[in-house]
């Protein structure tokens, strides 16, 4: 038994026919002591309700009710999961529900009681979609109190990455316009089962409050999108799909028409997108 009276997820997995699927982005964490390390990083859980995507056998889910997760709402959409899941529900009762739906198509705030933190081993072939979904909510910040998200490296140095760099984009532009964000700890491929091709990350993201000047969120989508979905051109070019005269954009707001997208500031693209 673990430290929870639950059997050990190596015997959890072998009882219930938990082999990992490609075909699902599946990366499992049996490691309880990574795991409980993981949920400490998302802060004092016992307040908020705490969402997460891709249980599988409950190992996270697990670690984040031993570090007192006031409750765990859990979507998964492996049906093979279900029995290894109700077992730590009757383990943790009251403290734990099972939402069997796409995260992807799930509305979390028909599941939640009020604020909640995200904290997920995120299914890798969905993870930046996912993260977007969550940057996209209306009112921002909404319901969202911090995210605390594992994906492959490359995506994690995305999120933070700074201007001028190879990794800077649109990713990196939304969530630092939304968030304060960092990378808490990397994690080696080893601690998977099975262990996936690349380095994995931890982030840490806390909703930043937006202020009245803001642009809304489409605006920005679309710049960033024009901008470096040609990164390779300068602005005076990749903006003609959003603006009918670049050049004279670019100088009301500051910016070199002659410069490319990585070397703008994420305030720089929000001033682009307010004249949208």
């Amino acid at each position: 038994m673990s430290d929870d009276g639950l059997p050990p997820l190596r015997d959890v997995i072998a009882e219930h026919g938990l082999d990992a699927r490609k075909s699902l982005g599946q990366h499992f964490l049996l490691d309880l002591n990574l795991t409980r390390r993981i949920a400490r990083v998302a802060g004092d859980l016992g307040e908020h309700d705490t969402i997460e995507v891709g249980p599988g056998p409950g190992g996270l889910t697990r670690a984040l009710l031993m570090e007192g997760a006031k409750r765990v709402v859990a979507i998964e959409r492996d049906e093979r999961a279900s029995a290894a899941l109700a077992e730590v529900g009757r383990a943790y009762a009251g403290r734990f529900s099972l939402v069997e739906a796409d995260a992807m198509a799930v509305d979390e705030a028909d599941h939640i009681t009020g604020p909640a933190r995200i904290v997920a081993n995120l299914p890798y072939n969905i993870s930046t979609a996912l993260l977007l979904k969550w940057l996209s909510l209306d009112p921002w910040p909404s319901w969202l109190v911090s995210m605390t998200l594992m994906f492959q490296k490359e995506v994690a140095e995305r999120v933070v990455a700074a201007p001028g760099s190879k990794a800077y984009g649109r990713l990196s532009v939304i969530s630092q316009w939304r968030t304060d964000a960092y990378i808490a700890f990397d994690v080696d491929p080893r601690a998977f089962t099975p262990p996936p091709k690349v380095m994995s990350s931890i982030v840490h993201m806390t909703p930043k409050v937006m202020g009245p000047d803001d642009p809304p969120l489409h605006a920005v989508e679309k710049v960033t999108a024009a901008a470096f979905g040609q990164r390779r051109k300068m602005l005076r070019a990749s903006l003609k799909q959003v603006f009918q005269d670049p050049e004279a954009i670019c100088e009301q707001v500051g910016v070199k028409p002659t410069e490319r997208a990585e070397r703008l500031t994420v305030d720089n693209f929000l001033d682009l997108a307010r004249l949208l």
